[in-house]
Formats: C-alpha cells, structure tokens, sequence
C-alpha cells in the first residue's frame, strides 16, 4: 500500500526498554516518532539484566554500547553451584576469551540504568515525541493510516503502530487473540543489596547460580559494582498480573529450606522482597497485521532462564527499523519483513529458556545427569553451545 512513511508519525504503545529502543531506531532512520506510557513517568521496574554480546551488536547500531557499558558490571565468569552439596557444577569464563569468540562483551546491568540510557538519547532527538498517562484501549487500521484509542477518551493518529506494550499486551490482543500469557508454575522474588550490605566473604564478582530441587538463586553485582542484585526463583501455582508484587518471605524459606549456608546468609539479608510470576506464550509466526506490529515481549514473551528478553528486544528494535527504511513507503511489507527475519530466533530463545529452566531446577537423578553433563563440558564446548544465541542478532 503506497504512501510516503515518514509523513505520518509511528506510534509506539509502551515506554519500557523495547519501546524506547525501537523509537530511537526509527528516530535514526529518519520516521517521526510517537511514543505513549501508560504511567505517569518513563521508569523501568525490576532490577539487575543481564546482556550478553548480541545486545552489544544491536546498541552499536543505535550508538548507545558505550554508553550502556559505563554503567554496567562485567563479571569475570558465569558459574553454577549445586544449592545442596556446594559443588562447583560448571563455570565459564567471560573474560578475554570469550570476548575474542564473541566478538562482544558479557555485563550485568540496572534495568533502570539502561532504560535511563535510551530514555536520554529519546528526548533529545527531536523527531520523537514522549507522551505519559496515555493507557492504550484500541486501535484501527485504517488501511492508510492507524487510529489509537486511550482509555481517558483521546486518540492519535499515524502512519503505523508499534505494539510494544509487554507480556499482556492490549495490541496483541487484536493481531494474535491467543489469550492470557502461559503460566510456567515459577514466582522469582528480586531485591537489591548495597555492596556494604553484603557479607565480604559471600560478594563474589562473577554471575552466580545456585541450582537447587525445583527452586535457583542468582547474584551478581550491578552498577559499577556498587549494588548486589538477588533473584530467588522457586515452583508456585500463584498467579499474580504485574512485576513489582510485595513478597512474601515465609513462602520463599519453605523453599530453600536446607540448601547451603552460603545461600541462606544471603537470603538472610533481605529485608523486603518483590515477586513476579513467571510467564510466557507459545511461539507464533504471525505477529504484524496490516499496519501494526508488535516487538519485545508483546511479540515473544519469554521465561528469564536465558536473560534475553530485553537483548531480543533490542535486536527486534534494530531489524524494525532497518525494514521500515528499506520500505518506507509500504509499512506493511517492513513489517512482513521485520516479522520474517525474527520469528525464529525469538522462538528458539522462548523454547529453549523452557529447557534451561528445567536444568536450573532438577532434582534427584536428573540433577545428578546435569551436574555430570555439564561438569565434562570445557568454555570452548560453552560457547560453542550459546554461539547461535550470542554469536548472532
């Protein structure tokens, strides 16, 4: 459908770290940009990410790598310890060697930094438009153009939408109609330590995961080395709508009961803890229709157990806006394009944090085979086994 694309504006509905990303991308390939936040303020809930060296490919196109790693951690390694025994099960190395594989850095980082770093670099392009407390209702395609509806009663109007409004997305509601996201029966509790507050004999430097029956424990520090981040993930049949939930402790010791000092002296720590219930969907083909299209987590939900929600919707920001330039004049073919280029990689990272999360949480004699299995492994046969992941974007 013809039509010059950089007339209209695109919508963009959420403000998280797709969506800024995606708007500062479209920003650079020259398309006006407007983008709406349903809360009253740009800010990222949630704690430490971590970014492994695919996201770095995709903030160099963006220009913003430097600037995300000035804040970041880069650990030395990345180790899993069994939660019961205390044994080493298996470590890799992210220093000089895997830089040189990868071609790209490994770093931990504040959600909050990150999403501060594309909030800054949107506000001061002037093709983009930053708009709060506009709580997208629906939409319509109106095969020249899209019109948003708000939930106050307001509209807009633009050449295109971007549906970047997360796990229970209101766009992909009328594009995909698959329902509530999937519950995978886990409940991750996070906090966030100062680095005075951590016993020094339990701070270590590196990413660590503590695999347990059923539950895992992950710490790394964050912000230049100044906080500690603590993610505790154990099996629950509650389900509650939302990240930022108070949490209960008593819950999370019935968990962990048992498993190593070291462990517990962390968990010990924490004063308040907050909860999100982990979830995701089925991996889908079709995610763009006409005019609209969908990026980041509204797209491809995906379980933590790879840390790559936030690096693939980087990427998807990237390759969105490389296909809108490609095609300026018939968005729907872009966003065809886009879709094609995407939808099985995100797939193959939905489906195979599923497969880690069952190796984090084995117990008996599979937790056994794991700890044998990956005990024999070398960080070359590692990153051999991650290269299609890091290795591309």
């Amino acid at each position: 459908m013809a039509g010059n694309g950089r007339n209209q504006p695109i919508l963009i509905a959420g403000g998280g770290i797709g969506g800024l990303a995606a708007a500062h991308a479209l920003a650079q390939k020259g398309f006006p940009v407007r983008l709406f936040e349903q809360s009253g303020e740009f800010r990222e809930v949630g704690a430490g990410i971590q970014l492994g060296p695919n996201i770095f490919r995709a903030l160099e196109k963006l220009g913003l790598r430097d600037e995300v790693l000035a804040d970041a951690w880069q650990p030395t390694g990345m180790e899993m310890r069994d939660a019961l025994s205390g044994d080493l099960v298996h470590r890799i190395p992210l220093g000089e060697e895997f830089f040189a594989y990868f071609n790209g850095p490994y770093a931990v980082t504040h959600r909050h930094d990150i999403h501060a770093t594309l909030l800054k670099a949107c506000q001061n392009n002037n093709l983009i438009s930053l708009e709060t407390r506009r709580r997208v209702a629906d939409y319509e395609d109106g095969g020249e153009g899209v019109t948003l509806r708000f939930e106050d009663g307001g509209t807009a109007e633009g050449g295109a939408l971007v549906g970047c409004d997360g796990m229970w997305s209101r766009v992909r509601e009328k594009i995909v109609g698959d329902g509530k996201p999937r519950v995978s029966g886990h409940i991750a509790y996070r906090a966030v330590l100062r680095r005075e507050d951590v016993p020094t004999d339990l701070w270590r430097p590196d990413v660590v995961l503590w695999a347990g029956p059923r539950t895992h424990f992950v710490h790394y520090p964050l912000r230049r080395g100044e906080l500690y981040n603590l993610v505790a993930v154990f099996h629950s049949d509650r389900y509650v709508e939302g990240w930022n939930e108070e949490a209960d402790a008593e819950t999370l010791w019935a968990h962990f009961k048992g498993q190593r000092p070291e462990v517990l002296r962390m968990l010990e720590r924490i004063e308040t803890w907050r909860m999100w219930v982990l979830c995701d969907r089925e991996p889908v083909k079709e995610w763009s229709k006409g005019r609209v299209t969908l990026l980041g987590d509204a797209a491809h939900p995906m379980l933590q157990y790879l840390a790559q929600g936030a690096c693939m919707a980087t990427e998807d920001a990237v390759w969105l806006a490389e296909k809108a330039a490609a095609a300026p004049d018939d968005l729907p073919a872009a966003f065809r394009a886009y879709q094609e280029q995407r939808y099985l990689r995100t797939g193959r990272v939905q489906i195979m944090a599923r497969v880690y999360g069952e190796f984090y949480h084995a117990r008996g004699v599979a937790a056994e085979l794991r700890n044998q299995m990956l005990g024999a492994r070398t960080p070359k046969d590692a990153y051999e086994g991650v290269a299609w992941l890091y290795g591309g974007m």
